[in-house]
């Protein structure tokens, strides 16, 4: 028994010492995993306290330098614009303003409520500053005023230590001297819009302006110059303690237009008096455009500060569309003023001669359908010259029947009509010469025989732009392959001469003496409209483009004036040696020789009196390298 016992302790007490083992190990276990997580626990933290000090030092030092540094872009001064004989068009203006930076304040409403104190903040801005600082970054300022007078300007610059993220600068804002005058040749500028501004954060800046059209959008890429940045040390309300660096900005390209502002200014005095008209006049020799007018106009200065959206709304939807230029945009059938286009594809096709004759008995017969001439009894045996001096309607229907619409269509291209010029004039229209090819891919229908003969005299399908007549008359006047061009060649640019258009001199000198009779022989459709100038003559071409058929037979007299016809005339003088081009468009003016034709003779004689070619054009100076370190740079604040 006592063996039994003894060996029942010894068991236990075994079974006590494996137990106190294990749990011995156990303890060890844990205390080594505890360890080695504790080890590499702080192996990880001192791994990262390295990386933190010493190898991404360098990043989180430029970091805090730049929440004591701040990095502003001056925005360029903008280049000027003068005519061809140094008269400025568009410059710039200083104007002090106050902008809030969204980042440095904490409630934007309650910051404007304090502006509104030292200043006046109208409803607009101040909804638009809301908005704007709800919808971009809040590091990009918002004008708040602008145009501030120096009493106001100084004050909130006293001010500014208790007034967070309030800064003020002076700003370069645009001018136009002329106004309404140039407004569809020098255009406007405007605030970049979101597709316009991309990635660029200058056109991001508060007040930065960009060209929306005329010479301002056609060439607004070296107007625009190029930013400079401003380095500054600021404290935490953002307020600047002193300047650190500067790189100045480069001021944009100062450009010399073609256009004389006088003649410009009498054009558009002269159609002043018509709801929609234009006058387009060019340098037959170099394309030079010397007047665009279109009416009626706008004042482009009203735009510059921007306008508030019911403003913009009335102007867009205004009578009959201040905002689009007739000259480049008005698509319109050229009437009459095309028959020198038919003419000269007959005789370049060898379809007529200028001595074969055409009997006109008031109309002409084709596919079951009569089309009438204008002159209801008829013109009798008619030839090229007297078809055109008379205007003979069935002479060019003939024409037009013989050569059919694709060698019409290519001629008027070769003339310059169905296209844009690549001549810094934006928003162009093309205009149609219209093919059956054409059609069939506009319209989806085949090509008419009858088609044909309406689009011979100018109707039908074919549209083109007084820019164009302009161009098209200027290449028969001068047999040059005349390109408009809207701005002058620079110092050391080659202005190299136009080459010969490809068609007959012999053909052309047949169209130009018919031109000639329109308006000096008797019988002329044209001959009221004769210079009164000694030893100077004019050719051109009277024309009246239908627009309803109310006025068959009974002219505009008591038609609705959007029902009337439109009035073309283009013309060229001297008609011995062309120097000047010139088309007019008169919407819903009647016939061209009573609307039309007295505009563009004002027009030629103010050109030749005043005779802007002998007078030598203005090239702008250079601008030299201190008077760009000498502009001024915008106020801290």
């Amino acid at each position: 028994m006592k063996r039994r016992h003894k060996t029942k302790v010894i068991a236990a007490a075994q079974r006590k010492r494996d137990e106190l083992a294990e749990q011995r190990n156990k303890f060890t276990r844990r205390s080594l995993l505890v360890g080695a997580g504790q080890l590499g626990l702080f192996g990880v933290l001192g791994w990262r306290l390295h990386q933190l000090q010493v190898i991404e030092a360098p990043k989180y030092a430029l970091l805090a330098e730049e929440n004591r540094i701040d990095i502003q872009l001056i925005p360029p001064v903008r280049g000027a614009i003068y005519d061809r004989f140094g008269e400025v068009l568009a410059d710039n203006v200083e104007s002090l303003r106050v902008v809030v930076v969204p980042g440095l304040i904490k409630n934007m409403g309650e910051t404007l409520d304090q502006l509104g104190h030292l200043i006046e903040i109208t409803p607009e801005a101040r909804k638009r500053a809301i908005r704007l600082a709800k919808r971009q970054s809040s590091h990009i300022p918002i004008v708040v005023a602008e145009k501030l007078t120096w009493q106001q300007f100084a004050k909130i610059n006293v001010l500014a230590p208790g007034l967070p993220g309030i800064k003020t600068d002076i700003a370069s804002q645009r001018s136009y001297r002329h106004g309404a005058a140039l407004a569809h040749v020098v255009g406007y500028v405007g605030a970049a819009n979101e597709d316009e501004a991309e990635d660029h954060p200058v056109m991001r800046m508060p007040g930065f302006r960009i060209g929306k059209s005329g010479v301002e959008k056609g060439f607004d890429e070296p107007l625009r110059g190029r930013a400079g940045n401003l380095k500054l040390e600021v404290n935490a309300r953002g307020q600047a303690i002193r300047k650190l660096h500067t790189v100045s900005a480069s001021r944009g390209q100062e450009l010399v237009t073609t256009v004389d502002h006088e003649i410009q200014t009498f054009a558009l005095q002269r159609i002043s008096g018509e709801r929609r008209a234009a006058v387009v006049a060019l340098d037959a020799q170099t394309g030079d455009i010397l007047a665009l007018a279109s009416t009626p106009t706008y004042d482009p200065n009203t735009l510059v500060d921007g306008i508030t959206s019911k403003e913009w709304r009335d102007l867009t939807k205004a009578k009959d569309d201040p905002l689009t230029c007739k000259a480049t945009r008005g698509q319109y059938p050229p009437g009459s003023t095309f028959k020198m286009v038919t003419s000269l594809a007959g005789l370049e096709a060898g379809a007529i001669t200028p001595k074969s004759r055409i009997l006109c008995r008031g109309g002409f017969s084709y596919a079951n359908h009569y089309w009438r001439c204008w002159r209801r009894g008829g013109h009798g045996s008619v030839n090229l010259h007297y078809g055109i001096k008379q205007s003979c309607d069935t002479f060019h229907y003939e024409v037009s029947r013989r050569i059919g619409i694709e060698k019409i269509s290519a001629m008027g291209r070769k003339l310059g009509l169905g296209r844009t010029y690549d001549c810094g004039l934006p928003l162009q229209k093309a205009g149609v010469m219209p093919t059956p090819q054409w059609k069939l891919a506009t319209l989806g229908v085949k090509w008419y025989g009858g088609e044909t003969i309406s689009c011979a005299i100018g109707q039908g399908y074919v549209l083109t732009t007084p820019l164009q007549l302009a161009v098209m008359t200027a290449r028969i006047a001068s047999g040059l392959q005349i390109e408009p061009r809207i701005v002058r060649p620079g110092p050391g640019e080659p202005d190299e001469p136009a080459a010969d258009v490809e068609i007959s001199k012999e053909n052309l000198t047949h169209i130009r003496n018919a031109m000639f009779a329109v308006v000096n022989e008797g019988g002329g459709t044209g001959g009221r409209s004769r210079l009164p100038i000694p030893g100077v003559q004019m050719a051109g071409k009277t024309g009246t483009s239908q627009v309803s058929k109310q006025t068959v037979g009974r002219g505009s007299f008591g038609v609705k004036w959007a029902l009337r016809d439109h009035g073309l005339f283009v013309a060229y003088a001297p008609a011995d040696n062309p120097r000047y081009a010139v088309a007019v468009i008169v919407e819903h003016g009647g016939s061209g020789s009573a609307s039309a034709a007295p505009v563009a003779r004002d027009v030629m004689i103010e050109l030749i009196n005043r005779d802007p070619l002998v007078k030598p054009v203005f090239m702008p100076r250079a601008v030299s390298a201190e008077a760009e370190r000498d502009r001024r740079a915008p106020s801290e604040g």
